[in-house]
């Protein structure tokens, strides 16, 4: 006897939706994860099912699994879709918008920190998309069905973003991201000293095993996608280091993910662990020193400073570059001052 738990929609950082949650009773005999969500689901196919498991969008106890996979008594099954179980209906809000360029084919903006890019689990509004409604009609729609959207950036990652206004403009926009021809460089404050001057970061990048709020570095190309990125240190710190990450693909979370894999997880990262005192001394007044530091930045240090593509229109490369934000620079201007104070033993 299964027990049909509840029905989540809570939102992953790749657009992911939980559909569903199920709860294997404890009299379940072997049974494949894909018939045991045929007689939950409704309306599900095999084929459809299948197709989840095959784009690793199907957990039991939190580790994607097969369509072979068998549910035993307790497994905790969850499902993975690309759109919500429900209409989603954008409402248009007039939120500030910090534009840096407009014809009639696109627009730059320049995201706050803070500001969520499009709706989903606990944020239907206030989003840079309920913005894009309010200030423009007939906005195209990407693939997922989000008016005028060509990428994406984290909540807490502030910068540039691309809009598209016309369908051609959208088609020729997302072209040029999908062939990895444009220009897409982040300013990242991360933590200990990076040893190397500049170098290349190669890996899969797939939903973390354990934690699927997480993404994770992989050498096996069955557990994600091919994921490069190219930095080169600005500025060194002693215990941070000032680091400019250049994508040559876009993943999610992709910079994130690679610092931390080469051993430099970004400066307060709540998520990969970067909210905590990664590298330094135990002396009370350093402790505090860097408490200080997370109260001025209070969110993962990096800013997609710099965005280059080409125009769909008048097939002029267009370049633009923003300001690193205020929060940032106080964060780097208190570890400048620190460095050049203090007696630092570098690890």
């Amino acid at each position: 006897m299964q027990d049909n738990i509840n029905e989540l929609f809570d939102e992953t950082e790749e657009g992911l939706y939980e559909h569903f949650r199920f709860e294997a009773g404890k009299a379940q005999s072997p049974l494949r994860v894909d018939k045991f969500l045929m007689n939950l689901v409704e309306n599900a196919t095999r084929n459809k099912i299948q197709q989840a498991a095959e784009n690793g969008n199907i957990f039991v106890n939190d580790v994607p699994v097969k369509s072979n996979y068998k549910v035993k008594s307790l497994d905790v099954v969850r499902v993975l879709m690309k759109q919500p179980p429900f209409e989603n209906i954008i409402i248009p809000e007039n939120i500030p918008l910090n534009i840096v360029y407009e014809d009639d084919a696109l627009l730059v903006v320049n995201k706050e920190p803070g500001l969520v890019v499009h709706p989903g689990h606990g944020n239907y509004t206030g989003t840079l998309v309920n913005a894009l409604a309010y200030h423009f009609e007939n906005l195209p729609l990407n693939s997922s069905e989000r008016p005028g959207l060509v990428h994406r950036i984290d909540k807490d990652t502030s910068g540039l973003l691309v809009i598209a206004k016309t369908e051609f403009a959208m088609t020729e926009l997302q072209k040029q991201f999908a062939e990895k021809t444009t220009e897409r460089e982040y300013v990242a404050l991360v933590w200990g000293n990076v040893e190397e001057e500049e170098g290349i970061i190669e890996s899969y990048i797939g939903r973390h095993v354990k934690d699927r709020m997480q993404m994770a570095a992989f050498d096996d190309p069955e557990k994600g996608k091919w994921a490069v990125t190219h930095y080169k240190v600005l500025e060194r710190f002693g215990y941070v280091t000032l680091v400019s990450c250049r994508l040559e693909t876009g993943r999610t979370h992709q910079i994130r993910v690679h610092m931390k894999y080469i051993g430099h997880t970004l400066f307060n990262d709540e998520r990969y662990g970067g909210d905590k005192i990664l590298k330094g001394t135990t002396f009370s007044k350093y402790k505090q020193f860097v408490e200080n530091c997370f109260s001025i930045l209070p969110r993962q240090a990096l800013h997609a400073k710099t965005l280059g593509f080409q125009h769909p229109i008048t097939k002029e490369y267009c370049r633009f570059d923003s300001e690193v934000p205020e929060d940032i620079v106080k964060c780097i201007e208190k570890w400048r001052n620190y460095s050049q104070n203090s007696v630092l033993e570098i690890e």
